[in-house]
This record gives structure tokens, sequence and C-alpha cells, in this order.
């Protein structure tokens, strides 16, 4: 271990550092955090548009890849002096952990090969010799397989992350936000000890520059426990809501509390199933050692509740760096795009529309950006509300996901129930519907000014249906569509001509509004 005198300070000099998982949650929040420290960072990703928005993309070296890839992750761990390991998947099903333990073994060897000195992976809390979830039992394997490559390792184990846009976070906020009374399973009893992001962070960048072979894991908290109805109820009294009532029941339900997560919260079945799963036993430390090697943040660990506070204040002011929703998707994988010329042999069926509006584009851009969240969707509210519970009822995102930020959008975003998949800025935005259909779904705008004035405004559903089920959705939804989409695009129109955006000059230094 790490002399605990020298600590992390020892030896600041900047590294170069590759980050595996930057388009997600934690990885996201790492990265300019590293460049602050002056370190040299390279991202590896599957998906580099997902990158194209954030504000240090220009700072960093995106190399694509996939981590079942050793060859080309071993070519991007070249000259690389650490590699953060923050990949988890949330899938399920057949083979899950076999996939995860062979990442993790691919990952040692090119590690290994390419001379890199350290590894460093976040964990998760877990107590000792007691039967675990899948997936933390996965977490704790892959931990267990890096530490067992020739290449020193660091392993933070963390329990409950507060942060803004955390799952964690969103999961505890709407059950609050949503019942007074809540009759709740057992687990809601047990001992949770939470940390929050920004001490998470802290540890990640310390571990960057400890000094010496450390190789072994670190319980990491804020050394205060709750049990996790008390985080409910401490939420409650700090977001305005007055005092919430926890009931527990006698039984453990871990795949009833997840249906249950997933109706009332924005987390889809998917991702609200694991993560009940993992609290099924107490998430409390089980040693301090960290201490020893990385020294507490000047000022101490921060509290649940300040952590609450800090989320909030976030998300009151739209500052929100990154959210689990942005960390991927839950529905299928992006085919062949929508707006490619070959649409891979697919029935395809579309509600096409073609308006032209005497307003500027910019303007009428301006509002197609904003969509969702609580701007909504320019149309029939009510529909898109029965609709957003009938996909919550049958495990799916429903509406109640919102939005990252209230006026810009990147790819890879959540909006309501669609994620973005494409973005042209100014030109087109392309949606993917992650709702639970029999098939597959898209939202398209497109944006081109008109050769006399305003703005050639196109608007597509289209959808590759799934069978008789496929075709027989589309047919219920067509008397939907036929009120709710020309109502879209004309109210879209009409609040973009109240925008400044849709002022030009007159020529006399007057402005005029183009309408």
């Amino acid at each position: 271990m790490a002399d605990a005198a020298a600590g992390p300070s020892a030896n600041t000099a900047p590294r170069t550092i590759l980050v595996t998982g930057a388009t997600g949650y934690v990885g996201g929040r790492l990265v300019p955090r590293l460049l602050a420290e002056g370190h040299t960072v390279r991202v590896y990703v599957r998906t580099p548009e997902k990158l194209e928005s954030v504000p240090w993309r220009n700072q960093v070296t995106v190399v694509q890849g996939d981590l079942t890839d050793g060859a080309s992750l071993q070519q991007a761990c070249q000259g690389v002096d650490v590699v953060f390991y923050l990949v988890h998947s949330m899938a399920s099903g057949t083979g899950f952990e076999e996939r995860e333990a062979d990442m993790a073994r691919i990952v040692t060897e090119a590690c290994s090969a390419a001379g890199v000195a350290r590894i460093v992976y976040l964990g998760g809390l877990h107590p000792r010799n007691v039967p675990l979830s899948a997936h933390m039992r996965s977490r704790t394997e892959v931990g267990s397989i890096l530490l067992a490559g020739s290449t020193d390792a660091v392993v933070l184990q963390a329990g409950v992350i507060i942060g803004s846009g955390s799952a964690s976070f969103e999961m505890i906020r709407h059950l609050a936000d949503v019942l007074p009374v809540m009759p709740a399973p057992s687990w809601v009893r047990n001992r949770i000890e939470p940390i929050a992001i920004r001490d998470v962070l802290y540890y990640l960048v310390s571990a960057v520059t400890v000094p010496g072979a450390i190789n072994r894991t670190f319980d990491i908290g804020s050394r205060e426990v709750l049990q996790y109805a008390e985080m409910m109820q401490q939420y409650a009294l700090l977001a305005g809501l007055g005092r919430r009532r926890v009931l527990a029941l006698p039984l453990p339900a871990p795949l009833l509390a997840g249906h249950w997560v997933s109706l009332v919260t924005p987390i889809p079945l998917a991702m609200a199933k694991p993560l009940v799963q993992s609290l099924q036993q107490d998430a409390v430390s089980n040693e301090q050692d960290i201490d020893a090697v990385i020294p507490p943040p000047k000022g101490g660990l921060t509290g649940f509740r300040r952590a609450v506070e800090l989320a909030l204040e976030k998300e009151r002011t739209g500052q929100i760096e990154t959210s689990w929703a942005t960390a991927g998707g839950y529905g299928p994988e992006a085919d062949p795009l929508p707006s490619d010329p070959d649409w891979a042999g697919h029935a395809v069926l579309t509600d096409d529309r073609t308006h032209h509006f005497d307003v500027a584009p910019e303007a009428i851009w301006q509002v197609i950006e904003g969509l969702g969240g609580q701007r909504g969707w320019y149309s029939l509210p009510l529909a898109w509300v029965v609709r957003g519970l009938m996909d919550k009822v049958v495990g799916g995102a429903g509406l109640a996901r919102g939005r990252r930020h209230p006026d810009r959008l990147a790819t890879g975003d959540p909006v309501d129930w669609w994620r973005v998949e494409r973005i042209e800025r100014g030109h087109q935005l392309l949606l993917r519907a992650e709702m639970r259909a029999p098939g597959r779904a898209w939202l398209e705008f497109t944006l081109d000014p008109a050769a006399g004035g305003g703005t050639i405004y196109r608007q597509r559903a289209i959808f590759f249906p799934r069978g008789l089920s496929g075709r027989l959705y589309w047919l219920g939804v067509l008397p939907f569509h036929a009120f709710i989409f020309p109502s879209m695009s004309r109210n879209i129109a009409a609040e973009a001509a109240k925008l400044p955006a849709n002022r030009t000059d007159r020529g006399d230094g007057r402005p005029e509004t183009v309408l």
C-alpha cells in the first residue's frame, strides 16, 4: 500500500489517460475534471456522435472502438498511463455475466500488452459473504478480474450515488414526489451509505496520481449510514414536499418493486429491476482504508442532505452535466437510420407532412430543439399523457424522463420517451422512440430555407412494424395521428413566430417580424 504520508500529491505530473464509458453518467463528468488537472485525455467510445455537443469534445482525442475488440483497444492504450474502466451494462438475460467478465479480461490483456501503469474501476458497495444480485455479482467479478491481471488496479466500491441526473437520485426523488404514504418492500429498511457524485469524482481523479503499486479494492462513501426510507423522507423535506411516510411490508419482492419503480419514476423497467435488486442487502463500507491512500477532500466528505441540496440546485438552474438517461438506450440499438435512402428491406409506414411557413428557420428550430419536457409537444397534451402512462404500465420509458437541458439537445439525449439519434443543428432532428410498441419508430423534423422566404418544414413519423401486430398498431394510431401531427406543425410554427429569432432587419435599421 502507498505510504500515507506521501498522499496523492506526491507525484502529480500530468498523465495520459484513456477513459472508457465517457458517454455515461460518471465518465461524462470525470473527463473535464481530468482535463482541469492538466492530464491528456483519450476517450474510447462506440458512438463518437454522442460527444458532438459536449463542451470538452475538442480537448480530447476520440477513439472509436468496442471493448470486445482487443486489438483496437490495445492500440488505443498505446502510450497511456492510466485507463478508467467505467463501463457496466444494465442488460440482463442469459450470458450477461459471462459477457461482462470476458470484456474485463480483454481490458486487462490490452492494458498489459500496451504497458499501461494502472486501471481504475468503479464498482459497487456490497456486504461480504452473502448472495448478491446478478448485477452486483457481475461488478464484483469484474473488479476481481482486473485485480488478477498484471496491471496495477484501483477498484473503488461506491453505493448509492447522489447527484443531479443520477439514477439513484432520480429513483429517490420520484418515489418521494409521487406518494405521501408509500407501501414499500422490506428492503427500504436496509442500511445504505450514500456518496455524493462530487466525492466519487474526487476519488477517481486522485487515483490517477497515487504513487506505488496499489492493486486492491477500497470502499468509498459518505460515512453517513441511513435507511433507504430515511433518504426518501429527508429528500421530501429538503424539496419542500412535507414528511413522507414509508410503510415497510414484510416481503422483499424485488421483481414487483422493480415494476413499481418503473411505473412511478422515469427509470425504465430494464434499469429499475437491477437497481432494486442491488438494494436487497445493506450497502455500507466494510473498511475505510482509502484514507491512508487518498485523504478525504478538503472540507470533508459531503453528507446526504448537502448532496441533495446540490442536486436540486443543479436541476433548478438547468446545469445538469450528465444524466443516467444519456448513458444509453433501453430500446433497440440504431440500425440503418430512417433518413438513409436504403431502409434495409424493412416494411416502412410513414406519416409525412410538408409545409411552407412564413417564419424564419432559426425561430422554428429554436422551438423544435426545445420540444418535450416542460414545454410538451404542442398538440393534444392529454393524448401524450395517456400514451405515456400506457407505456409506463408495460415497462417503457413514459414521458417522465423529460430532458437533460431545457433548450439544447445532443446526440443520445433523452426527450421524454424519445432519444436523439441524429441532430444537425438548424436543419434536422431525428428522434428514436423508446416506448413499448410492436415495431420501431422515429420522429423526424427537417427545416430548409424557402426560396421566396420563410421555411420548408417537413415532419415525418416513421414506423418499422413487427409482424401483424405492428401493422394493426399503426392502423390503431392513425386516427390520433390525424389530429396530433397537423396541430403539432401549426403550433410549432405559431410559437416560432413569437420569438426574437423570427425578426429580420427591414433595411432602415428597424426590425421587421417575418409572418
